[in-house]
């Protein structure tokens, strides 16, 4: 279980937040994303409480709001299949400053951007506060399949290696004097990604080959046992189980 590095997501810190075992906050968080996705998308007040409940664990965790902000520009290309909603999905219409736009389309795009961004958020929070070696530490955790564990591990530590190799293969090019600047140059970057994929499955069957020399049977030795407390879980579920009474309202309240 390497890959002990801290990512770009990761906010170094203290806080109660950053404390939890990690398998807490995931729970925590799956079961917030859950009862989000379950809201009804009229329930508009809803949203904006759910938004309140991350910016009081944004401000428990001493998270800056732009910090989170800046990350959820990841989410665009998603904001942008939601403004066309309107314009595309069939049936009743209206008119919004002179455009006419579909109801059923503006309900789906608020629908796809309420909960994708909270989703996003929780996910972010996630992130700033629990580093990658604790994530996977609370995956094993919660009894995720152990193959599906390893591959995620194996993934943290070499993506890096293999954007690096990725950033080396670019110099290379550059110091030939090769520029991209048309569709005629797209079969040099082709076979520029292939050789990528051929030393990158390389790489993988050596790890393995190294792996199995070392006594590797397909199951990894797990190093850190992390438990939790019932004080530590009763915080964790304060997030999720807050979104559930609203979400309840939400259903009940016309």
């Amino acid at each position: 279980m390497g890959a002990g590095h801290a990512h770009k997501l990761y906010r170094r810190g203290r806080s109660p937040v950053h404390e939890l075992p990690p398998h807490t906050k995931l729970a925590a968080v799956l079961g917030f994303v859950v009862v989000v996705v379950a809201t009804p998308r009229e329930a508009m007040w809803a949203f904006a409480l759910y938004a309140v409940l991350l910016g009081a664990v944004a401000a428990r965790a001493r998270v800056p709001a732009g910090f989170v902000l800046k990350r959820l520009l990841i989410e665009i290309p998603f904001v942008a299949f939601a403004l066309l909603m309107p314009f595309v999905v069939p049936g009743e219409q209206t008119e919004v400053l002179g455009i006419s736009l579909s109801v059923p389309g503006l309900w789906g795009a608020w629908n796809v951007l309420a909960k994708g961004s909270l989703g996003v958020a929780a996910s972010v929070l996630l992130a700033a506060t629990t580093e990658l070696r604790e994530l996977l530490l609370g995956l094993q955790r919660l009894k995720l399949p152990p193959l599906l564990v390893q591959i995620a591990s194996f993934m943290i530590r070499y993506g890096d290696v293999i954007t690096d190799e990725m950033r080396r293969m670019s110099i290379a090019r550059r110091s030939r004097g090769f520029e991209a600047r048309g569709v005629r140059h797209w079969g040099v970057l082709a076979k520029s990604a292939g050789a990528l994929f051929i030393r990158s499955y390389e790489r993988g069957e050596r790890v393995h080959l190294a792996m199995v020399s070392r006594g590797y049977t397909g199951t990894m030795p797990v190093i850190d046992e992390v438990t939790a407390s019932a004080a530590q879980w009763r915080q964790a579920a304060a997030l999720p189980l807050a979104a559930l009474l609203i979400c309840l309202l939400g259903w009940t309240t016309p």
